[in-house]
Protein backbone atom coordinates (compact mmCIF):
# COMPACT_ATOMS: atom_id res chain seq x y z
CA UNK A 1 0.00 0.00 0.00
CA UNK A 2 1.45 3.37 -1.03
CA UNK A 3 2.09 6.11 1.48
CA UNK A 4 -0.31 9.09 1.59
CA UNK A 5 1.11 12.08 -0.29
CA UNK A 6 0.91 15.67 0.92
CA UNK A 7 1.79 18.59 -1.37
CA UNK A 8 3.01 21.82 0.21
CA UNK A 9 2.76 24.18 -2.76
CA UNK A 10 4.86 27.15 -1.68
CA UNK A 11 6.10 27.00 1.93
CA UNK A 12 8.37 30.01 2.65
CA UNK A 13 9.99 28.27 5.63
CA UNK A 14 11.42 25.59 3.32
CA UNK A 15 13.63 28.04 1.42
CA UNK A 16 17.18 28.19 2.67
CA UNK A 17 20.03 29.90 0.79
CA UNK A 18 17.67 30.76 -2.06
CA UNK A 19 16.31 27.28 -2.78
CA UNK A 20 13.94 24.86 -1.05
CA UNK A 21 15.68 22.44 1.26
CA UNK A 22 13.52 19.42 2.21
CA UNK A 23 15.74 18.89 5.26
CA UNK A 24 14.13 22.00 6.77
CA UNK A 25 10.73 20.25 7.01
CA UNK A 26 11.57 19.09 10.53
CA UNK A 27 8.28 20.05 12.17
CA UNK A 28 6.25 18.40 9.43
CA UNK A 29 8.19 15.15 9.58
CA UNK A 30 7.98 15.13 13.35
CA UNK A 31 4.17 15.41 13.29
CA UNK A 32 3.42 13.32 10.19
CA UNK A 33 6.08 10.67 10.59
CA UNK A 34 7.76 8.46 7.98
CA UNK A 35 4.48 6.96 6.74
CA UNK A 36 3.55 10.19 4.91
CA UNK A 37 5.33 11.34 1.74
CA UNK A 38 5.96 15.09 1.60
CA UNK A 39 6.00 16.75 -1.82
CA UNK A 40 6.95 20.40 -2.38
CA UNK A 41 6.07 22.81 -5.17
CA UNK A 42 8.60 23.68 -7.90
CA UNK A 43 10.97 26.60 -7.34
CA UNK A 44 13.21 28.34 -9.86
CA UNK A 45 15.77 29.70 -7.41
CA UNK A 46 13.95 32.97 -6.90
CA UNK A 47 10.30 32.03 -6.38
CA UNK A 48 7.83 29.17 -6.27
CA UNK A 49 6.26 28.38 -9.66
CA UNK A 50 2.71 28.35 -8.38
CA UNK A 51 1.02 28.36 -11.80
CA UNK A 52 3.56 26.25 -13.68
CA UNK A 53 2.85 22.88 -15.31
CA UNK A 54 5.38 21.38 -12.90
CA UNK A 55 3.04 22.22 -10.02
CA UNK A 56 0.24 20.27 -11.68
CA UNK A 57 2.58 17.31 -12.17
CA UNK A 58 3.53 17.30 -8.50
CA UNK A 59 -0.13 17.52 -7.48
CA UNK A 60 -0.99 14.27 -9.25
CA UNK A 61 -2.34 11.68 -6.85
CA UNK A 62 -1.98 13.69 -3.65
CA UNK A 63 -4.15 13.08 -0.60
CA UNK A 64 -3.81 16.53 1.00
CA UNK A 65 -3.10 19.92 -0.54
CA UNK A 66 -1.44 22.60 1.63
CA UNK A 67 -1.34 26.08 0.11
CA UNK A 68 0.30 29.27 1.31
CA UNK A 69 -0.14 31.96 -1.34
CA UNK A 70 -1.00 29.56 -4.18
CA UNK A 71 -4.49 30.02 -5.60
CA UNK A 72 -6.75 26.94 -5.55
CA UNK A 73 -7.97 26.43 -9.13
CA UNK A 74 -9.92 23.87 -11.11
CA UNK A 75 -6.69 22.85 -12.85
CA UNK A 76 -4.93 22.21 -9.54
CA UNK A 77 -7.82 20.16 -8.15
CA UNK A 78 -8.17 18.24 -11.40
CA UNK A 79 -4.45 17.44 -11.31
CA UNK A 80 -4.76 16.18 -7.73
CA UNK A 81 -7.52 13.80 -8.75
CA UNK A 82 -10.32 12.07 -6.89
CA UNK A 83 -8.07 10.93 -4.04
CA UNK A 84 -7.74 14.48 -2.66
CA UNK A 85 -9.27 14.52 0.81
CA UNK A 86 -8.76 18.04 2.14
CA UNK A 87 -7.19 21.43 1.42
CA UNK A 88 -5.36 23.36 4.13
CA UNK A 89 -4.31 27.01 4.05
CA UNK A 90 -1.14 27.81 5.96
CA UNK A 91 -2.37 31.19 7.11
CA UNK A 92 -5.31 33.22 8.35
CA UNK A 93 -6.87 34.47 5.12
CA UNK A 94 -9.13 32.30 2.99
CA UNK A 95 -9.41 34.32 -0.23
CA UNK A 96 -7.04 32.05 -2.16
CA UNK A 97 -8.85 28.87 -1.07
CA UNK A 98 -11.62 29.41 -3.65
CA UNK A 99 -14.33 28.38 -1.21
CA UNK A 100 -17.06 28.27 -3.85
CA UNK A 101 -15.10 25.80 -5.97
CA UNK A 102 -14.25 23.61 -2.98
CA UNK A 103 -17.88 23.60 -1.87
CA UNK A 104 -18.96 22.63 -5.36
CA UNK A 105 -16.58 19.67 -5.23
CA UNK A 106 -17.45 18.71 -1.68
CA UNK A 107 -13.90 19.22 -0.45
CA UNK A 108 -13.38 20.39 3.15
CA UNK A 109 -10.87 23.16 3.72
CA UNK A 110 -9.16 24.53 6.80
CA UNK A 111 -7.06 27.52 7.74
CA UNK A 112 -5.25 28.59 10.91
CA UNK A 113 -7.38 31.57 11.94
CA UNK A 114 -5.72 32.65 15.17
CA UNK A 115 -2.00 31.84 15.14
CA UNK A 116 -0.70 35.40 14.62
CA UNK A 117 -3.10 37.68 16.49
CA UNK A 118 -0.28 38.97 18.70
CA UNK A 119 2.01 39.65 15.74
CA UNK A 120 -0.51 41.42 13.47
CA UNK A 121 -1.93 43.59 16.23
CA UNK A 122 1.61 44.56 17.29
CA UNK A 123 2.65 45.32 13.71
CA UNK A 124 -0.50 47.39 13.19
CA UNK A 125 0.36 49.43 16.27
CA UNK A 126 3.93 49.85 15.00
CA UNK A 127 2.77 51.23 11.65
CA UNK A 128 0.19 53.46 13.32
CA UNK A 129 2.59 54.97 15.85
CA UNK A 130 5.31 55.39 13.22
CA UNK A 131 2.83 57.54 11.28
CA UNK A 132 1.58 59.44 14.32
CA UNK A 133 5.12 60.28 15.45
CA UNK A 134 6.56 60.74 11.92
CA UNK A 135 9.31 58.24 12.65
CA UNK A 136 10.26 57.56 9.02
CA UNK A 137 10.74 61.19 7.89
CA UNK A 138 12.66 61.83 11.11
CA UNK A 139 14.92 58.86 10.38
CA UNK A 140 15.48 59.88 6.76
CA UNK A 141 16.30 63.46 7.68
CA UNK A 142 18.68 62.67 10.50
CA UNK A 143 20.67 59.96 8.67
CA UNK A 144 20.74 62.31 5.69
CA UNK A 145 22.77 64.78 7.71
CA UNK A 146 20.15 67.18 9.07
CA UNK A 147 19.01 67.48 12.68
CA UNK A 148 15.47 68.87 12.56
CA UNK A 149 12.81 68.12 15.17
CA UNK A 150 10.12 69.39 12.78
CA UNK A 151 10.98 67.08 9.86
CA UNK A 152 7.78 65.32 8.89
CA UNK A 153 5.62 67.89 10.64
CA UNK A 154 4.46 68.44 14.19
CA UNK A 155 2.52 65.50 15.68
CA UNK A 156 -0.70 65.65 17.68
CA UNK A 157 -1.44 64.08 21.03
CA UNK A 158 -2.93 60.69 20.33
CA UNK A 159 -4.96 60.82 23.54
CA UNK A 160 -7.06 63.52 21.88
CA UNK A 161 -7.53 61.56 18.69
CA UNK A 162 -9.93 58.84 17.52
CA UNK A 163 -8.97 55.38 16.31
CA UNK A 164 -11.26 53.71 13.78
CA UNK A 165 -11.21 49.92 13.28
CA UNK A 166 -12.82 48.35 10.21
CA UNK A 167 -13.52 44.67 10.90
CA UNK A 168 -13.83 43.42 14.46
CA UNK A 169 -12.67 39.84 14.41
CA UNK A 170 -9.83 38.40 16.50
CA UNK A 171 -7.23 40.88 15.27
CA UNK A 172 -9.51 43.91 15.29
CA UNK A 173 -10.34 43.22 18.92
CA UNK A 174 -6.68 42.83 19.84
CA UNK A 175 -5.93 46.15 18.12
CA UNK A 176 -8.72 47.82 20.11
CA UNK A 177 -7.12 46.66 23.35
CA UNK A 178 -3.52 47.47 22.42
CA UNK A 179 -3.50 50.43 20.09
CA UNK A 180 -6.71 51.81 21.55
CA UNK A 181 -4.86 52.55 24.79
CA UNK A 182 -3.13 55.46 23.00
CA UNK A 183 -6.36 57.10 21.78
CA UNK A 184 -9.20 58.93 23.48
CA UNK A 185 -11.89 57.06 21.56
CA UNK A 186 -12.14 53.86 19.51
CA UNK A 187 -14.79 53.43 16.82
CA UNK A 188 -15.65 50.12 15.16
CA UNK A 189 -17.39 49.34 11.90
CA UNK A 190 -18.33 45.70 11.31
CA UNK A 191 -21.84 44.89 10.04
CA UNK A 192 -21.44 41.25 11.10
CA UNK A 193 -20.95 41.70 14.85
CA UNK A 194 -23.28 43.08 17.47
CA UNK A 195 -22.90 46.60 18.80
CA UNK A 196 -22.47 45.39 22.39
CA UNK A 197 -19.34 43.42 21.50
CA UNK A 198 -17.46 46.61 20.65
CA UNK A 199 -18.40 48.13 23.99
CA UNK A 200 -16.92 45.09 25.72
CA UNK A 201 -13.58 46.20 24.27
CA UNK A 202 -13.97 49.85 25.22
CA UNK A 203 -15.05 50.84 21.72
CA UNK A 204 -18.18 52.27 20.11
CA UNK A 205 -19.81 50.66 17.07
CA UNK A 206 -20.98 52.90 14.23
CA UNK A 207 -23.56 52.10 11.58
CA UNK A 208 -21.66 52.94 8.39
CA UNK A 209 -18.14 52.94 7.03
CA UNK A 210 -18.55 56.57 6.01
CA UNK A 211 -19.33 57.52 9.60
CA UNK A 212 -16.19 55.81 10.86
CA UNK A 213 -13.99 57.35 8.16
CA UNK A 214 -15.32 60.84 8.83
CA UNK A 215 -14.74 60.72 12.59
CA UNK A 216 -11.45 58.83 12.84
CA UNK A 217 -7.94 60.26 12.96
CA UNK A 218 -6.38 56.88 12.20
CA UNK A 219 -8.22 54.09 10.38
CA UNK A 220 -6.95 50.52 10.45
CA UNK A 221 -8.34 47.68 8.35
CA UNK A 222 -8.94 44.16 9.70
CA UNK A 223 -11.71 42.77 7.53
CA UNK A 224 -11.47 39.69 5.27
CA UNK A 225 -11.20 40.01 1.50
CA UNK A 226 -14.53 39.18 -0.13
CA UNK A 227 -16.29 40.46 -3.25
CA UNK A 228 -18.02 42.89 -0.91
CA UNK A 229 -14.80 44.31 0.56
CA UNK A 230 -12.55 44.38 -2.53
CA UNK A 231 -11.49 48.03 -3.10
CA UNK A 232 -13.47 48.97 0.00
CA UNK A 233 -11.10 51.90 0.46
CA UNK A 234 -11.17 53.70 -2.88
CA UNK A 235 -11.07 57.35 -3.83
CA UNK A 236 -14.71 57.88 -2.83
CA UNK A 237 -14.17 56.34 0.59
CA UNK A 238 -10.95 58.30 1.17
CA UNK A 239 -12.81 61.52 0.46
CA UNK A 240 -14.70 60.93 3.72
CA UNK A 241 -11.49 60.95 5.80
CA UNK A 242 -10.01 63.94 7.60
CA UNK A 243 -7.04 65.76 6.01
CA UNK A 244 -4.94 64.94 9.08
CA UNK A 245 -5.94 61.27 9.26
CA UNK A 246 -3.87 58.16 8.57
CA UNK A 247 -4.77 54.83 6.98
CA UNK A 248 -3.19 51.49 8.04
CA UNK A 249 -3.68 48.22 6.18
CA UNK A 250 -2.18 44.99 7.51
CA UNK A 251 -5.10 42.82 6.36
CA UNK A 252 -5.41 42.23 2.59
CA UNK A 253 -3.94 44.25 -0.27
CA UNK A 254 -7.08 44.31 -2.38
CA UNK A 255 -9.01 46.16 0.31
CA UNK A 256 -7.32 49.37 -0.88
CA UNK A 257 -7.37 50.77 -4.41
CA UNK A 258 -3.80 51.98 -5.09
CA UNK A 259 -4.81 54.71 -7.54
CA UNK A 260 -7.41 56.06 -5.15
CA UNK A 261 -4.89 56.00 -2.33
CA UNK A 262 -2.30 57.91 -4.33
CA UNK A 263 -4.90 60.55 -5.25
CA UNK A 264 -5.69 60.95 -1.57
CA UNK A 265 -2.03 61.23 -0.58
CA UNK A 266 -1.05 63.54 -3.43
CA UNK A 267 -4.11 65.72 -2.96
CA UNK A 268 -3.71 66.02 0.81
CA UNK A 269 -7.03 64.32 1.50
CA UNK A 270 -5.24 62.26 4.16
CA UNK A 271 -1.93 62.73 5.97
CA UNK A 272 -0.33 59.37 5.27
CA UNK A 273 -0.60 55.59 5.10
CA UNK A 274 1.03 52.52 6.63
CA UNK A 275 0.85 49.42 4.44
CA UNK A 276 1.97 45.84 4.98
CA UNK A 277 -0.10 44.25 2.19
CA UNK A 278 -0.54 44.84 -1.52
CA UNK A 279 -2.06 43.21 -4.58
CA UNK A 280 -0.07 41.71 -6.19
CA UNK A 281 1.81 40.73 -3.06
CA UNK A 282 5.00 42.35 -4.37
CA UNK A 283 3.88 45.91 -5.22
CA UNK A 284 6.86 46.38 -7.56
CA UNK A 285 5.05 44.07 -9.99
CA UNK A 286 2.21 46.58 -10.49
CA UNK A 287 3.03 50.14 -11.62
CA UNK A 288 -0.09 51.46 -9.88
CA UNK A 289 1.70 51.03 -6.56
CA UNK A 290 4.91 52.82 -7.61
CA UNK A 291 3.81 56.38 -6.78
CA UNK A 292 2.38 55.16 -3.46
CA UNK A 293 5.69 53.54 -2.51
CA UNK A 294 7.57 56.70 -3.43
CA UNK A 295 5.33 59.02 -1.44
CA UNK A 296 7.10 60.58 1.57
CA UNK A 297 4.05 60.12 3.82
CA UNK A 298 3.92 56.34 3.44
CA UNK A 299 5.42 53.64 5.68
CA UNK A 300 5.59 50.17 4.10
CA UNK A 301 6.64 46.63 5.04
CA UNK A 302 6.79 43.43 2.97
CA UNK A 303 3.71 41.51 4.16
CA UNK A 304 5.33 40.41 7.39
CA UNK A 305 2.83 41.56 10.02
CA UNK A 306 2.11 37.90 10.79
CA UNK A 307 5.77 36.96 11.18
CA UNK A 308 7.63 35.85 14.29
CA UNK A 309 9.62 32.77 15.13
CA UNK A 310 6.88 31.67 17.48
CA UNK A 311 4.03 32.29 15.04
CA UNK A 312 5.75 30.44 12.21
CA UNK A 313 6.48 27.47 14.45
CA UNK A 314 2.89 27.39 15.68
CA UNK A 315 1.47 27.66 12.16
CA UNK A 316 3.65 24.86 10.82
CA UNK A 317 2.82 22.49 13.66
CA UNK A 318 -0.92 23.23 13.57
CA UNK A 319 -1.08 22.74 9.80
CA UNK A 320 0.77 19.45 10.10
CA UNK A 321 -1.64 18.39 12.85
CA UNK A 322 -4.58 19.28 10.59
CA UNK A 323 -3.03 17.17 7.83
CA UNK A 324 -2.54 14.26 10.21
CA UNK A 325 -6.13 14.54 11.46
CA UNK A 326 -7.45 14.59 7.89
CA UNK A 327 -5.44 11.50 6.96
CA UNK A 328 -6.78 9.70 10.03
CA UNK A 329 -10.39 10.86 9.52
CA UNK A 330 -10.48 12.97 12.70
CA UNK A 331 -11.63 16.31 11.25
CA UNK A 332 -14.96 16.78 13.04
CA UNK A 333 -14.91 19.85 15.27
CA UNK A 334 -11.42 21.02 14.31
CA UNK A 335 -10.76 24.76 14.53
CA UNK A 336 -10.33 26.46 11.15
CA UNK A 337 -13.05 24.73 9.14
CA UNK A 338 -13.74 26.93 6.12
CA UNK A 339 -15.84 24.89 3.69
CA UNK A 340 -18.13 23.05 3.15
CA UNK A 341 -20.13 24.27 6.14
CA UNK A 342 -19.99 21.95 9.12
CA UNK A 343 -23.19 19.96 9.44
CA UNK A 344 -23.07 20.43 13.21
CA UNK A 345 -23.46 16.70 13.84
Amino acid sequence: MSRPRVLYTDPPWLVGDGRPDPALATVERDVLGPDVELVFGPHDGTKYLTTDAQMLERAAGIDVLVVYRTQVTEELLDAAGKGLRVVVRQGVGVDNLNAALLTERGLPAYNVPDYCVDEVSTHTAALALALERQVVPQHRTLVGGTFDIYAGGTPHRTNRRTLGIVGFGRIGRAVARRLGAFYSRVLVYDPYVGRDLAEGYGALAVDTLEELLAQSDLVTLHCPLTPETESLIDAAALRHMKPGAYLVNAARGKLVDPQGLYRALDGGWIAGAGLDVFSPENPHQDPRWHPVLAHPSVVVTSHRAFLSEEAEASSRRRVAELVRAALEGRTHGLVGRVTPPDSGR
